[in-house]
């Protein structure tokens, strides 16, 4: 498994883009390529990419967009460009700590069966001040959650809630095949972090290997809500978000069937379909009140609630009148 590259996209980044660069030419095991996708900036990103280029101890290959493909598709294009055998993930606007690459490349020297590895990370503000809280918590990454997938049972987890913030991933170049294309309606990270858990490992360092910086910019971000506003969303969710997620896990199902790398995991396979199962019972639950306390009585029965959904929390969400679609 030779070389390691990063994957960075960009799209109006001068504002905080040298401190990232700067960031990753100070790892203490330096990159051996850096792509660069810029998406059709208007400000003075692809000058900053540039004159970091001109300088850099690595190669930096800048490509740009000749229309605006958005963040995932943009992602996409970074991958396929690179050429190492390990692919690290970069936003844009965050700052890396020194020893970020070279425990991410450990872990995959080191773990034949690791697919992919992550890591968690100090949550910022604009101006890199800490907000007094990590990645993970906003995540809801808990300690029982971590010794699922430890024990190799990340699919387990990602069907519940993805818990891979891409801008501290890094996963084997063999699974680009089978995760590119990303089809629409997946975001990036949740994308291949699932992908490459149905076919090996995934693993995760608990140390905070990047500032995730916070701005009102940023297409995604860390939030930490409340109980409160979380029982709000959750409240929210309608029928369009489970035709939605229908699709999405539709298509990875498909994609895992397609036969393009040879093998898959059985288990992760059988999940899958358990989880489209009970979307397809959330989304067309009865409208007469009965039948809707026969269904979700049974869809408890199942323990998929608890095992895709938040349990008793979305069960009783159901009860209380979801419109079907």
């Amino acid at each position: 498994m030779a070389g390691l590259s990063i994957a960075m996209c960009t799209f109006n980044g001068s504002q905080y883009i040298r401190e990232q660069l700067d960031s990753i030419a100070s790892q203490t095991r330096l990159p051996d390529e850096l792509i660069v996708c810029d998406d059709c900036s208007t400000d003075y990103t692809v000058e900053i990419v540039k004159d970091f280029a001109a300088r850099a101890g690595f190669p930096v290959r800048l490509s740009i967009n000749e229309k605006n493909l958005g963040s995932t598709k943009n992602f996409e294009k970074a991958i396929s460009l690179c050429t190492g055998g390990m692919i690290a993930l970069s936003d844009q606007d965050d700052v890396w700590q020194p020893e970020k690459l070279r425990f991410i490349e450990a872990v995959l020297l080191n773990s034949p069966n690791t697919g992919a590895v992550f890591t968690d990370a100090e949550v910022v503000d604009a101006r890199l001040c800490p907000l007094g809280y990590r990645l993970w918590q906003s995540k809801d990454f808990s300690s029982s959650a971590q010794k699922k997938v430890t024990h190799g049972k990340a699919v387990e987890v990602l069907l519940k809630r993805n818990v891979v913030t891409g801008a501290t991933m890094a996963f084997r170049e063999k699974f680009r095949g089978l995760i590119l294309p990303i089809p629409e309606g997946w975001v990036h990270d949740a994308w291949i972090a699932l992908i490459v858990a149905a076919n090996a490992d995934l693993a995760f360092i608990c140390q905070s290997l990047i500032k995730y910086r916070q701005h009102d910019r940023q297409q995604l971000g860390a939030r930490k809500n409340s109980f409160v506003e979380r029982l709000s969303v959750s409240r929210g969710t309608d029928s369009s978000s489970y035709v939605h997620q229908l699709n999405n896990f539709t298509a990875a199902h498909e994609r895992l069937m397609s036969g393009n790398t040879g093998h898959y995991n059985r288990d992760a396979i059988s999940l899958l379909e358990a989880k489209i199962e009970h979307l397809k019972v959330r989304g067309n639950m009865p409208g007469q009140k009965l039948r809707r306390l026969q269904t979700v009585i049974k869809e408890l029965c199942t323990f998929r609630y608890h095992r895709f959904s938040y349990g008793w929390k979305s069960a009783a969400k159901d009860l209380l009148g979801a419109k079907p679609f």
